[in-house]
């Protein structure tokens, strides 16, 4: 009988799920003849929302890396991740503004200030995201899984905290106190600024003729996404550390036993997760243009959406729910209503999560003992 009503389980909420969805639909302009018209009447708009999801969603998949890699390591959501990340927007703006790049106006000091401030955002957040593994995760490996968790919802109100001070400094930021640390700061849009005073269009198919826009930024943030996903990747593969993660990952007691350092290669991975989440910071902060001291709640909840939606504990999967996600919130802000936008994004998680509920690439495992 139990066996019965399972069976029929997933169905029974699929149909309820779309149901619901097509009840709300015209609530949230889910009018399909007229989104078909619009797409018609301008099928460039398409091109360009298309443009607009590759970019956020390039974001949203490295900041997901850190969730998984931690996850399929120690099974832990490190809720601080997304904190983290605002960290590295916070570092890299700080660091532009001491090196003299946000008043400059020669491309050369602008491109050398861009990449320093990758390398100081980089390590910053990766040192903070190592520090607090050391801090709040190490001594609680091996209590019920409560414990870290509640632990890590901690750490995040910790870190934002920080964020929301630092937020405040004038003496880092001008700008930084001029309406409070709780305000949205901004975020100077360099790239561009770079091109004009080279006496180039930021927008690279102003030529064209297609009525798009593909800026520099959408260049940037999207290369060096895939640089660093194919990096991780191969690093992952190829290398003695990577092989020691994926070693501890499958059984943390035998790679133990093999002689790996369970410890280093803990901190290994928040070491990398940490790093690509500050690599993201930066990113986001040069292609939004804003930085806010709780910008790592949306960001953290979008990329662990996207973590889970993959196949938590995979990172390819984890890259392809970044993308997923990326193109969905665009499509929606576009087409549909944007305050409904986190909700359809949940909606397909749900959805997908009934008929795969590893995700798109997990792998079904049993439980470790």
């Amino acid at each position: 009988m139990k066996s019965t009503l399972q069976k029929f389980a997933r169905p029974v909420i699929a149909i309820i799920t779309i149901y619901l969805v097509l009840l709300l639909g015209p609530i949230a302009a889910l009018d399909i003849p007229v989104i078909a018209a619009s797409i018609a009447k301008n099928p460039s708009q398409l091109l360009q929302f298309l443009i607009i999801g590759l970019a956020n969603g390039a974001i949203i998949a490295i900041i997901a890396l850190g969730y998984t890699m931690v996850y399929g390591i120690i099974e832990l959501i490190n809720f601080a991740h997304g904190d983290v990340y605002m960290i590295g927007v916070f570092t890299a703006l700080t660091t532009l503004s001491l090196t003299g790049t946000l008043t400059s106006q020669d491309p050369a000091r602008i491109g050398l200030g861009i990449f320093i401030a990758l390398i100081v955002s980089i390590a910053v957040s990766a040192t903070l995201n190592a520090s607090i593994e050391r801090l709040a995760y190490k001594r609680l490996r091996n209590a019920p899984r409560l414990a870290p968790l509640i632990s890590a919802i901690g750490m995040s109100f910790i870190v934002e905290n920080i964020g929301l001070i630092w937020a405040g400094q004038s003496w880092l930021v001008p700008s930084f106190g001029t309406t409070g640390g709780g305000s949205q700061k901004e975020f100077p849009d360099l790239l561009s600024r770079m091109f004009v005073n080279m006496n180039m269009d930021p927008n690279l198919l102003a030529n064209t003729g297609w009525g798009l826009r593909f800026t520099i930024k959408d260049l940037l943030v999207i290369v060096l996404a895939g640089v660093l996903m194919i990096g991780l990747r191969l690093f992952v593969q190829r290398t003695k550390l990577g092989k020691a993660m994926r070693a501890t990952a499958q059984n943390r007691d035998a790679a133990k036993m093999l002689g790996i350092d369970i410890d280093w290669v803990i901190t290994a991975t928040f070491l990398i997760g940490g790093g690509l989440a500050g690599a993201a910071g930066l990113m986001a902060g040069l292609y939004n243009n804003t930085a806010w001291w709780f910008m790592g709640f949306r960001a953290g909840l979008q990329s662990f959406t996207a973590a889970v939606l993959g196949g938590i504990g995979n990172i390819t999967g984890a890259m392809l729910g970044g993308f997923l996600i990326g193109l969905l919130a665009a499509f929606s802000d576009g087409y549909l209503n944007a305050r409904w936008t986190n909700a359809w994004v949940f909606a397909t998680l749900v959805l997908i999560l009934l008929f795969r509920p590893t995700g798109l690439l997990g792998e079904q495992t049993g439980q470790k003992v």
